[in-house]
């Protein structure tokens, strides 16, 4: 191909436990970037994998003629997130391309329609794929959508591109990145999302850690991003104060007409409810303290244990 793109492209590949995808993966990625641009890179994010998802990243480096290939091997396991977070901080293209699993259920085409489209003004756009959400990730969506103060409507993503105006502002913004799709919709740049259809319905598996990794983000980015835990409190003390009032109402009323013997069942109806209440709104207080604190205080909290430039 004659005229190549001029920039800089930049592939961060999230890696975990992929070793009968990757090899597949990486080829079409490798192929599309040397084809159609002049200087490329591509760096795999190897998530403390447990297969040999190392080894055959290394044997398909040897296809690379011009892109240059590096791996990071993270010292544990550390998810999705901060395993990207590290892999972006290392890039140095123009413009950044996240691959978030390395299941190729679109076609490879899509990866240059994502950049054009990218060049008619937008500094993010994503792909996502045109299929029905799992129930778990469509009520999280939902939800999120509800209750956070963002005009971006979130979906499910299998990678997007990032201008480098976009990683340099969510740089200043906060060096540590907890859920990057709700940073990237709050950092006021213009968004767009492509639909394509699905060509390989074969779903990627999902081990135990990532499973309850996901689940546990799914949580922390509620609470951080959205107002959940605000409406929650707010619920709880609208509820703590008709109880009371109705107490109160129940207690002059069976003091002046009736002759109770002891407002047990009362008291330790109201009681449990209020320390229910209580105890709810101090853990929802808590947990924005500590992801408050581990987003302000611990500000690159990733570590890798080696980078290995696999191509000159």
């Amino acid at each position: 191909m004659e005229n190549k793109e001029k920039n800089f492209i930049s592939a961060v590949i999230y890696v975990h436990n992929a070793a009968n995808r990757i090899e597949r993966f990486l080829t079409t990625v490798i192929n599309e970037l040397e084809t159609n641009f002049e200087h490329s890179e591509i760096i795999c994010v190897n998530d403390s994998s447990d297969d040999n998802s190392l080894d055959v990243i290394k044997k398909v480096s040897n296809q690379a003629k011009s892109t240059s290939i590096s791996v990071v091997n993270m010292s544990y396991f550390h998810g999705l997130e901060l395993s990207m977070n590290a892999g972006v901080d290392m890039s140095i293209g123009d413009f950044v391309f996240e691959f978030d699993n390395t299941n190729l259920d679109f076609n490879p085409d899509m990866i240059m329609k994502i950049y054009r489209h990218s060049l008619e003004g937008f500094d993010i756009v994503s792909a996502s794929p045109n299929k029905r959400l799992k129930p778990s990730s469509r009520l999280f969506y939902h939800v999120f959508d509800k209750f956070a103060n963002i005009k971006y409507e979130m979906s499910t993503e299998s990678f997007r591109v990032l201008s480098r105006r976009v990683i340099n502002r969510i740089s200043s913004m906060n060096k540590t990145t907890l859920y990057r799709k709700a940073m990237y919709a709050n950092c006021g740049l213009k968004t767009d999302t492509i639909k394509y259809d699905v060509v390989d319905k074969t779903t990627e598996a999902i081990d135990k850690r990532e499973r309850n990794y996901r689940s546990g983000l799914a949580v922390d980015s509620l609470i951080l991003f959205t107002e959940v835990g605000y409406r929650f409190s707010k619920v709880m003390t609208m509820a703590m104060i008709f109880i009371t009032l109705f107490v109160v109402v129940y207690t002059v009323v069976a003091y002046f007409t009736l002759n109770p013997v002891e407002g047990w069942t009362t008291t330790i109806l109201f009681l449990s409810v209020c320390f229910f209440g209580l105890f709810a709104i101090q853990t929802i207080i808590v947990k924005y303290l500590q992801l408050l604190i581990d987003m302000v205080f611990k500000r690159k909290n990733y570590s890798f244990e080696s980078v290995e430039k696999l191509t000159k």
